[in-house]
């Protein structure tokens, strides 16, 4: 008790200096959580982006060997109509299961009569993949009532010329190697949100697909999970079940598939490392700073405290105590002024545009009440920590020497 009341009169006294202490720790502390809600807020939108938007689903399933060479050999890979349905039929027997989805993907080009250019596309039953989008803010869709109807992505529509209700015909080969081409009807055209697939990508009926390349399989299936289903889990689940049913897969969850999204995932982890690192550092020595200042202005009444018998481990607990004052009050403030940038951005409707990305978003911060307590605590540590180093060479003072100091 003593060594608290000696510890806040101390910084009230020189609460100049405090004060200066305090705002270096709430900015801080602010920084490292105003990042962290803005990063955590990114990976739930990628997440939802890559999962829904992108319909890659929680799992996909393929043959053995499809995700290296399927691209190379997709004719080895085809699961035929046969596997599809005792695939299907195994795979919704788990109710955390909620969509089982066949895919289909193919690159060719695509014409208007005129221009002609690549495409990279995706086939999918319309109605599995519509149960996937509705998660999603995505507005388009597939038509099961329109088999040659598909989507255009906006700027391989723009570099065509075509809208919608607008026609383009789509030449591939075959699995067998032959040239064949069908006619397109442009249902929507829509913004994939990523300026490398743009300009060049097609959502297309499973069906059509399969005509253009002449085949009745597909090469995978996707999986969506109910929600709070874990993708490690279920996949964990699923192995051993397929190799009983006679299947020899690979399954992949969408965190493997989505290289974009782990790359950005280790840009930011390593960014917020290195601000916590300069937090960490600016902390420690604002609180050295001033309780080496404190000591020096305060040698006499140290000495004072120990010829009325405190002891050496009583007067590191003062600056101690200090340190743990200062760190806990500057947190709280940091938290004060995180709640405000929080509120001040999300009233404010601030908008950017990322890396890779096609049009504006909202800039969204989440608020993240473990992050602040678990931040507070670090930095409240690390100020009591950071205490230690000027309150030992305190206690270490020689009484007569403290007393005759000047």
């Amino acid at each position: 008790m003593i060594a608290l009341t000696l510890a806040l009169r101390n910084l009230w006294k020189n609460r100049r200096r405090s004060l200066a202490t305090l705002l270096a720790i709430g900015i801080g502390f602010a920084a490292v959580n105003l990042f962290a809600g803005y990063i955590a807020n990114t990976y739930a939108g990628l997440r939802d982006s890559s999962i829904y938007g992108e319909g890659l689903g929680h799992l996909t399933i393929a043959r053995k060997g499809y995700f290296a060479n399927g691209s190379l050999q997709p004719e080895r890979y085809i699961l035929s109509p046969d596997d599809l349905t005792r695939l299907t039929r195994l795979l919704r027997e788990d109710n955390r299961i909620e969509v089982v989805s066949p895919r289909l993907s193919a690159s060719g080009l695509v014409s208007n009569g005129k221009l002609s250019t690549i495409f990279i596309a995706e086939g999918e039953d319309p109605a599995l993949a519509n149960r996937i989008w509705q998660h999603s803010n995505a507005r388009f869709r597939l038509d099961p009532q329109k088999p040659a109807g598909g989507l255009v992505s906006k700027a391989l529509a723009e570099r065509l010329g075509v809208g919608p209700h607008g026609n383009l015909v789509t030449m591939a080969s075959t699995l067998e190697g032959q040239i064949n081409a069908l006619d397109l009807d442009v249902l929507q055209v829509w913004d994939t949100g990523n300026a490398a697939t743009n300009d060049k990508t097609l959502r297309l009926p499973l069906g059509y697909l399969q005509q253009l390349l002449d085949t009745e399989g597909a090469s995978r299936v996707v999986v969506l999970l109910t929600p709070g289903s874990d993708a490690d889990t279920l996949r964990s689940a699923l192995q051993p079940r397929l190799r009983a049913a006679g299947f020899d897969m690979e399954i992949k969850t969408w965190v493997e598939l989505s290289s974009y999204y782990r790359q950005v995932k280790r840009l930011f982890d390593l960014i917020f490392a290195f601000l916590f690192t300069i937090v960490f550092i600016v902390v420690l020595m604002s609180i050295i700073n001033t309780l080496s200042m404190s000591v020096m202005e305060r040698v006499r009444e140290i000495g004072t405290l120990r010829a009325l018998g405190m002891q050496r481990l009583a007067v590191i607990r003062i600056f101690a105590t200090e340190g743990a004052l200062l760190g806990i009050a500057g947190s709280l403030a940091g938290a004060v002024l995180t709640c405000t940038l929080i509120a001040l951005i999300h009233f404010g409707h601030v908008t950017y545009t990322p890396p890779a990305s096609s049009t504006p978003v909202p800039l969204s911060i989440a608020f993240l009440p473990g992050m602040l307590g678990i931040t507070l605590v670090i930095l409240a540590v690390i100020a009591t920590l950071a205490a230690c180093w000027p309150a030992r060479r305190a206690a270490r003072l020689e009484i007569v020497d403290a007393l005759g100091h000047i």
